[in-house]
């Protein structure tokens, strides 16, 4: 039984910010490459958490090389046991557009039965795709996360997906969100805003989440234009009139979703000159019979291209402002440095957002070369998926888990499923939403998890097979930990000297309040 006692000094000190060393600023790194202590704090910001390849890596390349191929990722393979699962799953095997075809015959087919016994289950059955889907899309996500060589581009792929939030509780986004992450986000995560800004817009998960496919000419829907201003590139008080949302609005008239092949004939009665307007890209649609053709201010100036040719105007214009590039810079630095960073990066990077035209990567190497994020390193306090990916790396390190399940599962108990967030805001960056007391003792039991029963992790197929044995982590074996061992605060060292087993040992060290930050 673990001792009370030490339960309770560790989750005492979670919520307040460990101990570490005086970061130090990038230009200076050169002279302290070889610092073990330094390259565990920056592993724990740029990666999904420290693990002793990830370290071993760092130290052989040095930071400002390792940096730099973070920035500039190329094409890496995954660790060929996490690849065979990836490549296993229906949405990297299956194209979208088939894949929604068919789900829409099998949904067709069954509301189509006549007995409603037979309606019943075949209705559950489409379901329960819908939900295996979604589940590979959330599987796919860990396995990255965990074991890409490009984890800067993993982490920025989670971040956008939540500044982009869907949510796969509506309609049948359960079934396009993998190809939503995959498509839409994960090539644009490092490149130029308004790429990204462009994919997510052409993509059905979005146009149906926001019902931009139920916008119409005389049948405005202005969802889908508010969110893309207030949450997606201005922010809230930028300037911008309701006025503006309405002109949004109509500048998307049109911009929807089709289930019809790309060589199907266009939409019937269609006006001969706008007939050249009609595309058809996947289940990306832009149908001239119900687009605005009307005159359209926006920002204050008038929109002068025509159909979909709008929607790239505005889109630049958007993307251009500087409403977004402090926007954008201010919500990547509350990712990366602090829930209310200051004032000063934030400036410097909306400067580079704006001399760059929205480079990502720039924005992000301004952030990781200031004196501002040096000094942040190791007081960001981990969301649940970070902490959960945070442990697991550090106890496994590149050991290929078998059954990704339990993780989501530790992540859903902690409140932050993968593409659960209802609302199109995406989950909250900030502390004061994750460290309630309630919190802390999941986090507990999540540490027990995964420091005294992590075979589980490696048991695939059959639940009831024995647990290889040890069922835990040698994590005091682990050359990252024993450099972490060195910057611990008192506290957690003295509870570390009181464990009684190798798995309370874990398990105090997991729930410190130094894995609770990155």
């Amino acid at each position: 039984m673990l001792s009370v006692a030490m339960a309770a000094v560790l989750l005492a000190g979670c919520t307040a910010g460990p101990q570490r060393p005086e970061a130090v600023p990038l230009a200076a790194l050169r002279r302290v490459a070889d610092d073990p202590a330094t390259q565990l704090r920056w592993l724990d910001r740029v990666t999904w958490g420290t693990s002793a390849s990830s370290q071993a890596e760092l130290a052989r390349t040095g930071l400002p090389a390792w940096m730099g191929r973070q920035l500039s990722p190329q094409a890496q393979p995954l660790p060929a046991a996490a690849q065979a699962q990836i490549d296993a799953m229906t949405i990297s095997r299956t194209p979208l557009p088939e894949l929604a075809r068919s789900l829409e015959a099998q949904r067709k087919a069954a509301d189509a039965l006549a007995d409603e016994n037979q309606k019943k289950a075949a209705r559950q059955a489409y379901q329960q795709e819908l939900n295996r889907l979604a589940r590979e899309a959330q599987q796919r996500f860990v396995l990255r996360a965990l074991y890409s060589p490009n984890q800067l581009q993993e982490q920025m792929t989670w971040f956008w997906a939540n500044h982009f939030n869907v949510n796969i509780r509506k309609d049948a986004i359960r079934a396009l969100v993998g190809d939503y992450e995959e498509n839409a986000i994960r090539p644009h995560a490092l490149g130029r805003f308004r790429d990204l800004l462009g994919a997510v817009l052409r993509h059905p998960a979005m146009l149906r989440y926001l019902d931009n496919a139920q916008n119409a000419a005389n049948r405005i829907n202005e969802n889908y234009a508010r969110e893309l201003m207030e949450l997606h590139t201005m922010g809230v008080g930028s300037g911008y009139s309701q006025a503006d949302v309405q002109e949004l609005a109509r500048v998307l008239t049109g911009v929807g979703v089709s289930l019809q092949p790309a060589d199907a004939p266009p939409p019937p009665k269609m006006r001969p000159e706008v007939q050249a307007d009609h595309l058809r890209q996947g289940l990306f649609e832009f149908n001239p019979n119900r687009h605005d053709y009307g005159a359209k201010t926006l920002l204050g100036q008038p929109i002068k291209a025509r159909g979909l040719a709008e929607t790239d105007e505005a889109l630049d214009r958007l993307a251009r402002s500087p409403a977004t590039a402090r926007f954008i810079s201010r919500k990547l630095a509350m990712y990366f440095v602090a829930d209310d960073p200051p004032p000063a990066l934030v400036d410097r990077m909306a400067a580079t957002f704006g001399r760059s035209d929205g480079n990502i990567a720039a924005v992000l190497r301004s952030m990781f070369e200031s004196t501002e994020f040096a000094a942040s390193l190791g007081r960001k306090f981990r969301d649940p998926v970070h902490y959960v990916m945070a442990g697991v790396r550090l106890a496994y390190d590149d050991r290929v888990v078998q059954n990704v399940d339990p993780l989501l599962g530790w992540i859903n108990r902690m409140g932050e499923p993968l593409y659960g967030h209802e609302t199109p805001d995406g989950y909250p960056l900030g502390e004061a939403a994750w460290a309630s007391a309630g919190q802390m003792n999941t986090r507990f039991e999540i540490a027990r998890a995964i420091g005294s029963n992590g075979a589980v992790l490696f048991r695939a197929g059959d639940s009831k097979a024995p647990l290889e044995r040890p069922a835990y982590p040698p994590l005091a074996e682990s050359p990252a930990v024993r450099t972490m061992q060195a910057v611990l605060a008192a506290e957690t060292r003295t509870a570390l000297a009181q464990a009684r087993t190798p798995q309370e040992w874990n398990i105090f060290l997991l729930a410190s309040p130094e894995l609770m930050r990155r």
